[in-house]
């Protein structure tokens, strides 16, 4: 993917698109993929960087959601299960099994989860990732490493998928690209074109390169907009009176050190205080804790976790965990935005539809709602909607079975994120000896990543490199700012730019960084200042 070549498509069309598509999280990138392969000309505008926003801030789970089990929603397990699979099949460098115990501490907890757990089993057919079982307490100690064993009676073990979100986001853009599409980030939508007054049906977007600050007016024979979170904001570019969709929801999440729960299995714990599920979970040789629900009455462009979260969280591993963690334990945290559809007032945001919504106004198709594990199913039936409101050519859908960019199981163990690209990335690292070296000792990244992020990813800023190419942000706060001027040096060197610019990276990155540490160890460690330490 390159950036200035997709500039210059857009300013030498002559035509319309068939599909210009507003938003590069999971769905946007979903659809301009299924679009794009269907032979629609294709051009995707994202307001910042891709999965930015809520896309890159989950809970890393591809599943079906046991808790929608239940509550009775088979039908959205099923299709979730269902889609866990293909995503398993079309990306299995960026995609894996994993397994989950759940403890149980009271007579009669086993043989209930067992059975759910059973029939979420067999709801996956032959998808399944594999049976679930009842564990004894000795077993259920095995498993989980670090688990209090005070009270503990057993607990039941099941399985399902874990992957890597940001980097899942940088494949399909790739995907996208490799098949015909045109992407481009840090280009915002600034309006809706119509072809005559208020009522009239769009016919494309005013858009402005945020880099440059050139204006295009871009005429589309359809628009779709999956902004999630900020889908209203869209839809009211088109009808202004209208009702709002979504009810955004905050889920926060900390990263500890493996040593509060080595082993492989994750821990679920199937209801907390608050009635949500909460996960304890081995990622990238971290411990991922989460996730809260909080309403919020407005969508953040950076939303940020809230002490009372961060409490709870810990609050709650606590509660599990032999060896309880404090703030000072916290490697890193971040927050991000459900785009849950509205179910009428008076819901909880716990209570609200996962599942997705999808509808025309005015010309303008939008779609919000659903998650990660079900991106490839919702870009699906959005490409049969919009070639519809176009008139396309009808063509099916071609991604259930279709690799993503990457795909392979011969992997690269320090280069898995990269699939099938790991050799051409090694090749980068042994061109410079500064590109081949580890960028931080708590890290496993290489400046030879930083170099590929700009020249084939799409990466503009530091910021892009370390919370989303990379996941070092999330991976450990702290040593992303350590290295930030390195690399910002790299970056610069590969893009083109000056010192100038390497500082004012530095300081903007180290800035957005400190935001993802609790504020308690931020003021103890005042030390921080932008551009290092």
């Amino acid at each position: 993917m390159n950036r200035d070549e997709a500039l210059a498509r857009l300013r030498d069309r002559c035509t319309p698109w068939d599909m210009v598509v507003i938003g590069g999280g999971a769905t946007g990138l979903g659809i301009a993929l299924d679009a794009a392969t269907r032979g629609y000309a294709t051009l995707l505008l994202e307001r910042d960087d891709f999965a930015q926003a809520t896309s890159s801030r989950s809970t890393k789970l591809l599943h079906g959601g046991v808790r929608y089990l239940r509550q009775g929603n088979l039908k959205l397990v099923m299709g979730a299960l269902r889609e866990r699979g293909r995503v398993l099949g079309n990306a299995p460098h960026l995609v894996s099994e994993q397994p989950f115990v759940i403890p149980t501490y009271k007579r009669g907890e086993s043989l209930y989860y067992g059975f759910g757990l059973g029939v979420y089993e067999r709801l996956a057919g032959r998808a399944s990732l594999g049976r679930s079982r009842r564990l004894d307490a000795a077993a259920t100690c095995r498993e989980l490493p670090g688990l209090r064993s005070e009270k503990l009676r057993g607990g039941v073990l099941y399985h399902d998928g874990q992957f890597d979100d940001a980097r899942l986001a940088v494949s399909l853009a790739a995907s996208a690209w490799d098949h015909g599409a045109t992407l481009i980030n840090y280009c915002q939508v600034a309006g809706l074109l119509r072809a005559g007054g208020a009522g009239t049906p769009v016919t494309g977007v005013l858009a402005r390169d945020r880099e440059s600050g050139a204006e295009h007016e871009i005429p589309a024979r359809v628009v779709v907009n999956a902004t999630g979170v900020f889908c209203d904001s869209i839809r009211r570019m088109a009808e202004p009176g209208a009702a709002a969709w979504v009810a955004p929801s905050q889920g926060a999440h900390i990263v500890l050190d493996r040593r509060f729960l080595p082993g492989r299995t994750a821990l679920m714990v199937p209801k907390t205080d608050d009635g949500r599920v909460l996960f304890a979970i081995p990622w990238q040789d971290r411990l991922l804790i989460g996730t809260t629900d909080v309403p919020v009455d407005d969508a953040e462009a950076e939303p940020r976790a809230l002490p009372e979260e961060i409490d709870f969280l810990l609050d709650h591993a606590g509660r599990y965990l032999r060896d309880a963690p404090c703030l000072q334990d916290v490697l890193s945290v971040f927050a991000g935005l459900r785009p849950l559809v509205r179910a009428g007032s008076g819901y909880s945001t716990s209570a609200l539809a996962r599942d997705h919504l999808l509808r025309e106004e005015s010309g303008l198709v939008s779609i919000t709602g659903g998650k990660w594990t079900t991106y490839r199913e919702m870009a699906e039936q959005a490409v049969d909607l919009a070639a519809r409101v176009a008139q396309l050519p009808g063509r099916p859908c071609r991604t259930a079975d279709l690799p993503l960019h990457g795909a392979t199981t011969e992997l690269v163990p320090s280069l898995r994120a990269y699939g099938s690209d790991a050799a051409a990335l090694q090749a980068l690292a042994q061109a410079r000896p500064e590109w081949g070296a580890r960028l931080h000792p708590r890290l496993q990244y290489i400046g030879a990543e930083v170099v590929w992020a700009a020249r084939q990813e799409m990466a503009r800023s530091v910021q892009d490199v370390l919370a989303r190419r990379t996941r070092a942000l999330l991976l450990d706060a702290r040593a992303s700012i350590e290295i930030a001027p390195r690399v910002a040096a790299l970056l610069a060197d590969a893009l083109g730019h000056d010192a100038v610019w390497q500082a004012r990276e530095v300081a903007a990155y180290t800035a957005f960084a400190l935001g993802h540490l609790p504020r308690e160890v931020q003021s103890a460690r005042g030390a921080y200042r932008a551009g290092g330490i």
